[in-house]
């Protein structure tokens, strides 16, 4: 080989070996990358909550639902994902036996409008199906009955649809509503909840006490004085209260009886529960989160508790 073909050449090599090298820099940087993101998305066993906003199980009893300020989180079996579509902020948010009911407020960037009264999914949020008031009203306190798809609300202020502030529900995902005359209550509602079979049960808390109606809520008796922090009706005919007097309390009422039994809690010095959520094919099972973003569960129907998020940060 000549020796200008052969500089030539080398020359060839020195940048095909230049480019072999800064492409394998290339390869090995995606790759870090990669892993990165993997362990920071979905299936990631990290996750941060800025607010939470609700609770519940999915249908079959194996997941978690904890709708955040940035879309829905899922927690089963150790690992955390997250819910499908945008990032929405869900208010109300109420888990039934085949999805979700909601209201609140669309993501950042999103196309939908604001608010987005009363919506449901059925794919954890990937396609929303707006029911009613869409553009409207949003709706803080909700619940739905978790079998029979009652849904009540506690209108804020008066809309298109709904008139009057005060205690409505529907049993048609919102084509008729019925008010509820709310007599025995002089408070304002903090917390609502719907039995899961029977929807003319439901209960009330205020800042001083637990209320309960058997008529869809045109009657209320109070159960107890206490200030209570969240609802949330068992599937065999039991109310777990969450209430607060110095700490965090949580109680469990027979519906029959009325009668109140304290549940063994961690400490919650300075916190309150906000919701609670028994798992309706494991009924041992239950879950709760505080006003600090702290979550419990339990699967020993109280006796003993896991943390699973500290101060919004996945444990």
């Amino acid at each position: 080989m000549k020796k200008q073909e052969y500089r030539k050449q080398t020359q060839i090599w020195k940048r095909r070996a230049k480019g072999f090298k800064w492409t394998w820099i290339a390869l090995l940087l995606a790759a870090i990358i990669t892993v990165v993101i993997s362990l920071q998305g979905p299936g990631s066993n990290t996750v941060m909550l800025t607010h939470i906003h609700g609770l519940g199980y999915s249908g079959d009893g194996q997941r978690i639902l904890i709708p955040s300020h940035y879309g829905l989180k899922i927690y089963a079996q150790g690992e955390w994902t997250h819910g499908q579509g945008e990032e929405h902020d869900y208010m109300g948010f109420t888990a039934v036996d085949n999805g979700f009911y909601s209201s609140g407020h669309p993501a950042q960037g999103s196309n939908k409008k604001n608010p987005f009264g009363l919506l449901k999914s059925t794919d954890d949020g990937l396609s929303l199906d707006f029911l009613d008031l869409y553009g409207e009203i949003d709706f803080h306190l909700m619940s739905a009955s978790y079998e029979t798809h009652t849904i009540y609300v506690f209108n804020p202020e008066p809309n298109t649809r709904l008139k009057t502030v005060g205690l409505y529900y529907t049993k048609d995902e919102a084509e008729t509503w019925v008010k509820s005359e709310m007599i025995g209550i002089n408070e304002v509602p903090g917390a609502l909840a719907v039995h899961p079979t029977n929807d003319s049960i439901l209960a009330i808390g205020t800042k001083n006490g637990l209320y309960v109606s058997e008529d869809a809520g045109n009657q209320f008796v109070k159960i107890a004085d206490m200030q209570v922090t969240s609802l949330a009706f068992g599937a065999e005919n039991e109310l777990f209260v969450g209430s607060f007097n110095e700490k965090g309390e949580m109680y469990r009422m027979d519906i029959g009886l009325k009668q109140l039994t304290e549940v063994n809690l961690p400490d919650l010095t300075e916190d309150a529960i906000t919701y609670i959520s028994q798992n309706p094919m494991t009924r041992n099972e239950l879950v709760f989160s505080t006003v600090k973003m702290n979550v419990y569960v339990s699967t020993d129907r109280g006796s003993n508790w896991k943390q699973i998020v500290s101060q919004g940060e996945s444990v």
